[in-house]
């Protein structure tokens, strides 16, 4: 799985243009919380670069760039949570889902 890096704000205004062609994925991680240590994880072993060509993923280190987090829960209208991912397409968010619900099979079905 190969992680683009969401890490400025102007990250998710390329992101919300992204959208309208392909629906984009936030994971939004906590480096210090195992829970979502154990999700990323989890998400990553599954993951298959295959199945996800309509998925285009973005990692944002939470606690680095909690201006983003906190833009990305006022931009898609989405309460805060970590772990968290989070589905866009044209625009807006279809899917979100948080700590242990964040499963794979899920997401494929939303992507």
């Amino acid at each position: 799985m190969k992680w683009n890096t969401l890490n400025q704000l102007t990250v998710l205004d390329e992101i919300k243009e992204q959208s309208k062609t392909q629906k984009v994925l936030i994971f939004k991680h906590s480096t210090t919380c195992s829970i979502s240590a154990m999700a990323l994880s989890r998400l990553e072993r599954s993951w298959s670069d295959s199945e996800m060509t309509k998925l285009k993923p973005y990692y944002l280190d939470l606690l680095k760039f909690r201006d983003i987090s906190n833009k990305i829960a006022q931009e898609f209208e989405i309460k805060h949570e970590s772990p968290q991912v989070l589905i866009i397409e044209n625009g807006i968010c279809v899917y979100n889902s948080s700590h242990n619900s964040i499963s794979y099979q899920e997401i494929k079905k939303n992507s």
